[in-house]
């Protein structure tokens, strides 16, 4: 197990790097193109950004399927048509993503162009055969309800990415955990119970994750540059692929048979059974955030894809919380959700399973009704940790500024100290007191 284990660690890091490696020239080529648009009402950040990040993560995603189809145990997979199919759908969502970042498509439009996507995928062999069924079994499905349940898991696995994408580095960490958590469960049925068709999934959630890592210390809190939604649509197609090839085309049968009995393999379908439902447990957060802002746009006459500033992470900065702190207890949950089913799944103690996850829930819970709570590392540990959760940091400030001008840039977070533009100040576009005196004179980009 050792050599597919190291052929999918340099897959991952070779899709991370050539990301990380082309965000920065993407970001030039976005302000160059004039891919930088005004801030809106609903958005939190406060300086313009340039989108278009999406460019860099399918760079990452062609190099890490070009490197994986030369390695001995991963060149199986493209004997099949799943990991063409997945670039043909990529691409076309890709190039959707891009024109919407620069001038900007219809939201009926980028619907169409989803589904034509999805649906070019399903051509290509790509798509949901057989639906487990808890308590009946295998269904066989016929090439239309295929084709419709297809569909319809990867429209609402992309939009759920695309909604979920409001803060720096929230849409790019939550799918990384995600495709992590989904990446032990498939790699556990290939290797661990010798079903061949969890290999293209399990390559999937490697080269997800390595898009997400590449793309992340671009976009972390002050992000350098937005993903747009030729990266949101994108992350969410490939994480729908996995999702379409590990429930749609591995037998539940066969995993009967490898796993000993009906109740073992039960018990290992639990993350098959849950996706289906939600449909995907991995991303059971934005899911129930897309579903929320549905309700409520519909409730209010609004149309269901009008933007508003009602998500959860929304609501998370309005009740106190800063930036990083959201982002952070987004991820917390994502964690929660995806590793507990994963675990469940693999852990005949399923009680203390159980039983641990509340534990964490209510850990959540308590971080969700201190908002303004911070941390302080110990002194021993200052060196480790950012510096906001610095003692002489924070004292070194109020010296430097004794007439209590402790300005916040976001609750629960003390501004640094003034840094020149240009160097940290240096916004996307120019220096930073440049969008400053513009603001001030009340002009508008």
């Amino acid at each position: 197990m050792g050599q597919p284990v190291r052929e999918y660690l340099l897959t991952l890091c070779v899709t991370a790097a050539v990301t990380y490696l082309l965000t920065g020239p993407v970001r030039k080529f976005a302000i160059a193109a004039g891919a930088v648009p005004e801030i809106r009402a609903r958005d939190v950040h406060r300086e313009p950004t340039p989108r278009l990040g999406g460019i860099a993560m399918f760079g990452g995603l062609c190099a890490g399927l070009l490197v994986a189809a030369h390695l001995t145990n991963l060149k199986s997979v493209f004997e099949t048509n799943e990991p063409r199919a997945l670039l043909s759908g990529a691409a076309l969502i890709w190039i959707l993503g891009v024109l919407d970042d620069k001038w900007g498509v219809d939201a009926l439009v980028k619907l169409g162009g989803q589904m034509i996507a999805a649906g070019v995928m399903v051509l290509q062999g790509l798509t949901i055969l057989y639906l487990p069924v808890p308590g009946i079994g295998t269904v066989s499905l016929t090439p239309m309800q295929g084709t419709l349940l297809t569909v319809a898991l990867v429209v609402i696995t992309i939009n759920a990415v695309n909604f979920v994408d409001g803060l720096d580095g929230l849409a790019s960490g939550m799918v990384c955990v995600a495709a992590a958590a989904f990446f032990m469960y498939t790699y556990r049925l290939w290797f661990g119970y010798g079903i061949e068709a969890a290999a293209p999934a399990t390559l999937f959630s490697v080269v997800l994750m390595g898009m997400c890592l590449g793309f992340l210390p671009h976009n972390m809190h002050p992000a350098r540059i937005f993903m747009g939604d030729s990266g949101s649509m994108l992350i969410g197609l490939v994480m729908a692929a996995g999702a379409v090839s590990l429930t749609g085309q591995v037998d539940p049968d066969l995993l009967n048979q490898k796993a000993g009995g009906l109740r073992e393999a039960t018990h290992a379908m639990v993350p098959v059974y849950i996706p289906l439902l939600l449909p995907l447990t991995i991303i059971a957060v934005p899911v129930a955030d897309l579903i929320l802002a549905i309700v409520r746009r519909t409730w209010k006459g609004q149309s269901p894809f009008a933007a508003d500033r009602g998500h959860l992470h929304h609501r998370l900065l309005e009740i106190g919380h800063s930036h990083s702190r959201a982002v952070l207890i987004m991820y917390f949950w994502s964690a929660l959700i995806a590793f507990g089913a994963v675990a469940y799944s693999a852990n005949d103690a399923s009680m203390w399973i159980v039983l641990g996850i509340v534990l964490l829930s209510t850990v959540g819970l308590v971080l969700l009704l201190l908002p303004r709570f911070t941390p302080r590392a110990p002194i021993w540990a200052e060196r480790l940790v950012p510096p906001r959760y610095r003692r002489v940091v924070r004292a070194a400030l109020a010296v430097d500024d004794p007439a209590g001008g402790a300005a916040v840039d976001e609750p629960g977070e003390e501004r640094r100290s003034t840094v020149p533009p240009g160097i940290h100040g240096a916004t996307a576009i120019g220096d930073r007191s440049r969008f400053v005196d513009r603001r001030k004179a009340g002009s508008h980009r």
